[in-house]
This record gives C-alpha cells, sequence and structure tokens, in this order.
C-alpha cells in the first residue's frame, strides 16, 4: 500500500474512509458466514446461499 502524503486532500480522506467502512463491512459478513456454516444454519442474508436440502448429491452417483 502505497504511503499516504502528511496533507491528504478531502477527496482521499473520503475515499479512506469509503474503503476502511467497506472492509468492515466485508468482514462482518464473512464472519456471519462463517458462523451459520459452524452452526449449519442457512446463511439469512439475501446474497447468501441456501441450504441444501434433501439427500447429498455425489458425482460418483452419476
Amino acid at each position: 500500500m502505497p504511503s499516504l502524503p502528511k496533507n491528504p486532500s478531502r477527496e482521499q480522506e473520503e475515499r479512506e474512509k469509503r474503503r476502511s467502512e467497506q472492509l468492515r463491512a466485508n468482514l462482518a459478513r464473512r464472519k456471519q458466514q462463517s458462523r451459520s456454516r459452524r452452526s449449519g444454519d442457512a446463511d439469512d442474508r439475501e446474497e447468501g446461499l441456501k441450504a441444501a436440502v434433501g439427500e447429498p448429491h455425489s458425482a460418483a452417483e452419476e
């Protein structure tokens, strides 16, 4: 990561702030996803994958 100038412009400060917020949100999503996988529950997020139902499918059965 390049070093920031001593007096960053307003635009640079806003960009860094947005980046930090996005990184924190991403981390929170990943932690929630990991927790739901460990507990075996479906991922409740809208963009998450649905839990599989029924018998597991194996490629060897085909």
